[in-house]
């Protein structure tokens, strides 16, 4: 069988109706991460997240919201919903390489569950709350150091976990694309870029800069992915399905 001929295949096993529902879901968790950057960067640049423990300790009883937010509830909140997106990635590429969607599928959710252990954003309240409640110094002093154990696992081995496994995810799911007719090539290849510069975080002296451009890339991949899923989830043919 041809590699045309493979895709056509492909295609008519991706359009099958019992999987719409999750097309759609998909595509709307992508259009929540779309939302969710710009909100998220907005933050960022409004309310800079607190450096030290009394910081964010004080934020916490000044305004719980801006406090959680300073722990990145944000962006957890988005790894969460992105569930759903993981698992109509591997319906509908499964027929491509399933040994591969299996795979990155398995990282993905495994890199969703390594960001709750990295961040500890209602740990931190409850220890704000003890903190504010605190009648001795020695009691404060022991919260103080249960805050400084909560910032170390922040950019710990779990985040660490978290980023390198979602980074490789969307790698391996981007290329993947490229050998199916399902998502187009320009698509496959904006993930495949936002893959490698994420990993660019590891490069010494200038990774954080390099880390940066891939949530532009995110960003717009993100866009492609939900209009795509969207017209799988309508049951779109793939002569009526038009793939920018």
């Amino acid at each position: 069988m041809s590699h045309s001929r493979l895709n056509q295949v492909t295609d008519a096993h991706t359009a099958n109706s019992r999987w719409n529902g999750l097309y759609k879901t998909g595509g709307a968790t992508a259009v929540i991460m779309v939302v969710c950057i710009p909100i998220t960067i907005f933050f960022y640049i409004a309310s800079p997240p607190p450096e030290t423990v009394i910081e964010h300790f004080t934020l916490f009883q000044s305004n719980r919201l801006l406090g959680l937010l300073g722990m990145d509830l944000l962006y957890l909140l988005s790894n969460v919903v992105a569930i759903p997106m993981y698992l109509a990635f591997y319906i509908a590429l499964r027929r491509v390489s399933e040994s591969s969607m299996l795979i990155a599928t398995t990282l993905g959710l495994v890199a969703v569950v390594a960001l709750f252990a990295a961040r500890p954003a209602f740990d931190m309240l409850v220890l704000s709350d003890q903190y504010a409640a605190a009648t001795t110094d020695a009691q404060r002093g022991v919260l103080l150091a249960a805050g400084e154990a909560m910032l170390a696992i922040f950019n710990g081995t779990a985040f660490q976990v978290h980023y390198v496994l979602g980074s490789i995810s969307l790698l391996m799911i981007s290329v993947v694309m490229l050998r199916s007719d399902v998502f187009s090539k320009p698509t496959a290849y904006v993930g495949i870029v936002a893959s490698v510069t994420g990993l660019g975080l590891y490069v010494p002296t200038i990774g954080v800069s390099i880390s940066i451009l891939s949530v532009v890339g995110l960003w717009i991949w993100y866009i492609l992915i939900a209009r795509r899923f969207f017209q799988l989830g309508q049951r779109v043919s793939k002569e009526e399905v038009s793939r920018n």
